[in-house]
């Protein structure tokens, strides 16, 4: 694994290091915001430096890295967590995740009130 001098996009560096299993899903999601660089959205062009603190948000979950390496090509899981530092909370349980959206069967539309419920229950994303 070769360290690189200069600059690597954002969208390479979280596919190189296994954030996301593809690069167009890489670009796809910084370009829906989902993508922080230090506090700020970012392109799928943004330049990455050591030290930066990437934030990739997932379905219910936010992954929180920091920078330790920049590399531009895909390497194995081992080499890959090497060149970043996890500081990621840990993942909510299954059920809870997957309880928070479910409705009884037949119950028809969600009324305006079980909507607002059920936005709280999901909380911000």
């Amino acid at each position: 694994m070769a360290e690189h001098e200069g600059s690597v996009r954002v969208d390479s560096w979280i596919w190189s290091v296994r954030l996301v299993k593809t690069r167009a899903l890489a670009a796809a999601a910084c370009r829906a915001g989902h993508v922080r660089v230090n506090g700020e959205r970012v392109k799928p062009a943004q330049a990455l430096k050591p030290g930066d603190e990437v934030r990739v948000r997932e379905e219910g979950y936010e992954r929180v890295v920091v920078v330790r390496q920049l590399i531009r090509k895909r390497v194995g899981a081992v080499a890959a967590a090497e060149c970043l530092v996890d500081n990621s909370p840990p993942r909510p349980p299954r059920e809870f995740v997957a309880a928070a959206g479910l409705r009884d069967r037949g119950t028809g539309r969600p009324t305006k009130r079980d909507r607002r419920e059920l936005d709280q229950l999901r909380g911000p994303n």
